[in-house]
């Protein structure tokens, strides 16, 4: 799938959140990637032969207090090649774009790996 394409359905994904959690985003950014770099897979400890769809880095909004600013922004990175890997057609890339986008916001508002799991087992 051309980037372009595969960026607009992260925007999609994006545009699908409800109001009352996208109006809470600050000073985050989404971008889009081939693959996780080796650096993501120590940090988080994912073995290398593992695909890492998505990653969020920052300071969750959970843990932002009165003295929270003047730093860069959160990035939440959603890597294309390894979700097209696992995806068999375009519908597939899209439901799993949404997954993976929700997945990473949870991390934004402070949800641990556990917590977030739980959810999608709902």
């Amino acid at each position: 799938m051309k980037r372009e394409r595969f960026e607009h359905l992260v925007e999609e994904a994006l545009e699908k959140i409800p109001k009352k959690f996208t109006k809470l985003f600050d000073n985050i950014t989404v971008q889009v990637k081939d693959r996780a770099p080796q650096d993501v897979h120590k940090q988080t400890g994912i073995s290398h032969h593992s695909l890492i769809l998505g990653t969020y880095h920052g300071v969750p909004y959970k843990h932002r207090g009165p003295y929270y600013g003047n730093i860069p922004p959160d990035v939440i990175t959603i890597y294309q090649k390894s979700i097209e890997d696992i995806c068999i057609s375009e519908e597939d890339v899209k439901n799993k774009i949404r997954e993976v986008v929700l997945h990473e916001v949870g991390h934004y508002f402070g949800l641990k790996e556990k917590d977030l799991k739980d959810i999608e087992r709902r």
